[in-house]
């Protein structure tokens, strides 16, 4: 066993705890051991299959697409990337 040499501290709701808590029970794992589990599977995840990053940057992203009369809200979308 590995020995343990950092800790991580979550804040959750108390439904969010209660859920952990519940899906813990069901496969028969402490809760800590159950979120170390879940969190380390989906890191194994999103390692392999990174998620797509976002094209260029937002000067890139409005380049050619933003004029003068565009309002707040219009700007705000292309920002966003809406």
């Amino acid at each position: 066993m590995t020995a343990i040499a950092d800790r991580l501290d979550l804040r959750l709701s108390v439904e969010d705890k209660n859920r952990l808590r519940r899906a813990a029970e069901l496969h028969g794992l402490p809760v800590a051991t159950f979120v170390r589990e879940a969190a380390l599977r989906e890191a194994e995840t999103t390692i392999a299959h990174p998620p797509k990053a976002r094209s260029g940057s937002l000067a890139a992203r409005l380049r050619g697409r933003a004029t003068a009369r565009m309002g707040t809200d219009e700007i705000m979308k292309l920002t966003r990337g809406d």
